[in-house]
């Protein structure tokens, strides 16, 4: 039985407690709690901070107004004081959950029902709580604001990111039938490079080898999966490969992307608002970068009908562009990539679509939050011809689940299939030849690299060929 290395080196984890301080540890009466917290903060707001008058004094009078009559401990009033003083200088109940480094994910159902996402696993936080909806909508109103963003009656949902580089969702009423909904996702400040993914297991060292040429060599790489795999953090890693003298254009419905390199220009969607201004989608954006010079065009997310006009710009010369697609796998994502060049209403036959498909597009990166909420790369394929009516996509790597290990992790393992793929002919002619150990391994000794993860050497496997016909013409082996 093949050992995983937490269990070869013998690595202890210690448990996470993602409650903190509970709530209900400290004031054994819920409601005393939201009570001294409801008329501290409307006093608050209802008030203006006094001349000459510190805000930790402010506080503690308006403190000391609400608990008249109770006898409260230290802690209780320490507890209390640093609650109201969230209010003031940080996002209310969920500023220590968004100053946290280990949560992830931040979900607001109703003003006592808070969850968390930690390593994966999803869990209710019974330390915060909210006041009321009104609550809810003013921190939201808080953390969107320096933004130029609003929510109201009026904008009863918005999707934008937090100065910290997060992603907020929101959604009140008449939308939302339950009441105020947000979604927070946070993105880990440590996982920035390549080195990260391949020590949690997320990939192997000649899949990132691979990635990374694949990059420098100009590649047109799609990378998918769904809601919550990852999808943006590898899109960030990978895009780091990318050379400095290079000129890159982002384009994304909120600006995510963290590029070092020298020459970045972010271009963010508007949508419309009560201001009647225009709209600008990413088709709007796709179309004008053409216009600006660019080296790499980088499309956060593709959606809808700029899928072809990003086409468009692989095919004319704009090699190396990148983007992100919900899809439930390779396959999947060729099908939603010729569904949306379809909604832009040309009258175009679907066999020149998806001839159009495999001349853009090199690679496809299917990236996958497993069972076990680990994140993989399960598939790096390539497009590798066209004949009759069918795209012959060719997998590279891949990841084979076996099953789940007695602690409930995910058992699998990498491989890297038999045989030289197409697009390193693409790779070696922009003079990239990093890795012909990996696809000439006679050419090189015997105990080279071999990745640490199970990943097996090219003649162990033959290669898998898998013929696109389309949703409804059927998918499967030859």
């Amino acid at each position: 039985m093949k050992q995983s290395l937490r269990d070869a080196f013998d690595i202890k984890f210690k448990s996470k407690d993602a409650s903190g301080i509970n709530d209900y540890e400290i004031f054994k009466d819920k409601k005393l709690l939201d009570k001294f917290r409801t008329e501290i903060v409307e006093a608050l707001i209802d008030n203006e901070i006094p001349q000459n008058v510190s805000l930790n004094e402010w506080i503690n009078t308006e403190i000391d107004k609400a608990t008249l009559g109770y006898d409260l401990s230290n802690l209780e009033r320490s507890h209390l004081f640093n609650l109201i003083d969230n209010e003031i200088n940080g996002y209310g109940p969920i500023t220590e959950l968004l100053n946290s480094d280990n949560i992830t994910e931040i979900m607001v159902n109703s003003p006592n029902e808070i969850y968390i996402e930690m390593d994966g696993v999803l869990t209710k936080d019974e330390s915060v709580s909210f006041i009321n909806d009104e609550h809810i909508i003013r921190t939201v109103q808080r953390l969107i604001g320096p933004l130029g963003r609003t929510i109201d009656a009026a904008n009863p949902m918005v999707d934008s990111r937090l100065l910290d580089g997060s992603r907020i969702n929101a959604v009140i009423p008449p939308l939302s039938t339950k009441g105020p909904v947000v979604t927070i996702r946070k993105f880990k400040e440590s996982m920035n490079n390549i080195d990260e993914l391949i020590r949690i297991g997320t990939l192997t060292p000649y899949m990132a080898r691979f990635l990374e040429v694949a990059v420098r060599g100009k590649c047109n790489m799609i990378i998918c999966g769904g809601t919550g795999s990852g999808k943006t953090t590898l899109l960030n890693i990978v895009s780091s490969f990318i050379s400095d003298n290079e000129r890159i254009i982002t384009i994304e419905d909120a600006a995510e992307l963290r590029l070092n390199q020298n020459h970045v220009i972010s271009l963010e969607t508007r949508r419309t608002n009560y201001d009647e201004n225009a709209e600008i989608t990413i088709r709007d954006l796709v179309i004008n970068s053409l216009r600006m010079r660019p080296d790499r065009i980088i499309v956060g997310e593709v959606r809808g009908k700029e899928a072809f006009d990003m086409l468009q710009a692989m095919n004319t010369g704009h090699d190396g562009s990148l983007t992100t697609m919900h899809a439930n796998g390779p396959l999947d994502a060729l099908n939603r990539l010729e569904t949306m060049v379809l909604m832009g209403g040309l009258d175009i036959p679907i066999k020149a679509v998806r001839e159009y498909i495999t001349s853009a597009i090199d690679l496809v990166v299917n990236i996958e939050r497993m069972s076990d909420g680990r994140r993989k790369v399960t598939s790096i394929s390539e497009l590798e011809d066209f004949t009759g009516d069918e795209i012959k996509l060719k997998e590279i790597f891949a990841f084979k689940q076996h099953g789940l290990t007695e602690k409930g992790e995910v058992d699998g393992e990498f491989i890297l299939y038999k045989g030289v793929p197409k697009v390193y002919k693409k790779i070696k002619a922009r003079g990239v030849m990093d890795i012909e150990d990996i696809f000439y391994p006679e050419k090189f000794n015997k105990n080279d690299e071999v990745s640490p993860l199970n990943e097996e050497k090219p003649e162990e496997k033959k290669p898998e060929m898998l013929y696109y016909r389309g949703k409804y013409e059927g998918i499967g082996p030859k």
